[in-house]
């Protein structure tokens, strides 16, 4: 192999890494927008509400019992 052939595949092994690098940052990036809460499509938003659900229907249940049990 001659220089200008290291030369060209140093080239395209830079470029094959950059372009792994590019994308797993746009993945990172994209995950981590999921994560932060927006006005509620995000998937913590959502989990957010479920939880908020949770919890009065967790009061409302104790206040049948309490009801039922008198």
């Amino acid at each position: 192999m001659t220089a200008q052939d290291y030369a060209a595949l140093s080239v395209a092994i830079i470029s094959i890494l950059g372009g792994v690098a590019a994308y797993v940052q746009f993945m990172i990036k994209h995950y981590l927008s999921e994560l932060k809460p927006n006005s509620g499509s995000s998937i913590k938003d959502q989990i957010s509400r479920l939880e908020i659900k949770s919890s009065r229907l967790e009061a409302r249940v104790e206040t049948i019992i309490e009801l039922l049990g008198k």
